[in-house]
């Protein structure tokens, strides 16, 4: 479960927090004035869905979302909780595509891949419960309401994750800055899991050595790596291409 409870903020997230089946919201603040067909939007989806709307000062939005933008517009989750390892596993299948993140720190590359990820299909995220970024405000922001639709589960081991999967046959497929196979040139089928490693750090020798294969990404120029949610989107579109591909064929 959430270690506290989370605030979400931007007209976008909160709107897909209102409309998301069994997404529990405590209640949702708005700022008086603004724009008045926005706001009462909003607030119709918000009483439709029996969640308590309060309109308040400007002023203490931003006193709750210090330096955050929020647009006007802030929402309590009434509670949260990660996706459970076990539901993962249990939910496998031959269309499968996970993304595993190995010690992934910033919540702004959390956010983006989970955005990243529910638009490619993924059917979860998985992080180690430790030095890692988490389910927070930034995220929830940053992703744009995907945290919403594509499930965020935690494990205490990452590694021994990878081998629950690889017992159920699942491929797990690092992805390093020298993998020794260019990403385009792997056949995603069935069943994937997607390593990503650490900003900076790559992925740890323990991951890399739970992993079938290794692929990279080839670059030009003198910066040899990317930031990892920009390598989470180039591989999963190129799995998704594939399979789009197979599927039509």
């Amino acid at each position: 479960m959430m270690t506290k409870p989370v605030i979400i903020y931007g007209w976008a997230p909160v709107r897909e927090a209102i409309r998301a089946r069994g997404q529990a919201v405590h209640k949702v603040l708005v700022a008086r004035g603004g724009k008045r067909h926005r706001r009462n939007e909003l607030l119709a989806e918000a009483r439709s869905a029996g969640i308590p709307v309060h309109l308040v000062s400007r002023a203490v939005l931003d006193r709750l979302a210090p330096q955050a933008v929020h647009q006007g517009v802030i929402a309590y989750l009434a509670a949260g909780a990660y996706a459970e390892p076990e539901q993962i596993l249990a939910h496998l299948t031959e269309e499968t595509v996970l993304v595993l993140l190995d010690h992934v720190e910033d919540p702004r590359n959390l956010g983006a891949i989970l955005r990243t990820a529910h638009g490619a299909g993924a059917q979860a995220v998985v992080i180690p419960k430790d030095r890692a970024a988490g389910l927070t405000e930034v995220v929830a922001k940053t992703s744009a309401g995907a945290w919403i639709y594509t499930p965020l589960a935690r494990v205490t081991n990452l590694t021994a994750f990878c081998r629950q999967l690889r017992e159920r046959a699942v491929r797990i497929i690092g992805v390093e800055a020298d993998g020794p196979i260019p990403y385009t040139e792997v056949a995603y089928t069935g069943p994937i899991a997607f390593v990503f490693g650490s900003e900076g750090k790559g992925l740890r020798r323990l991951t890399r050595a739970h992993c079938d294969l290794l692929v990279s990404i080839p670059m030009k120029g003198q910066i040899t790596s990317l930031n990892v949610s920009v390598a989470v989107g180039i591989v999963l579109f190129e799995a998704l291409r594939q399979r789009t591909k197979g599927a039509s064929a």
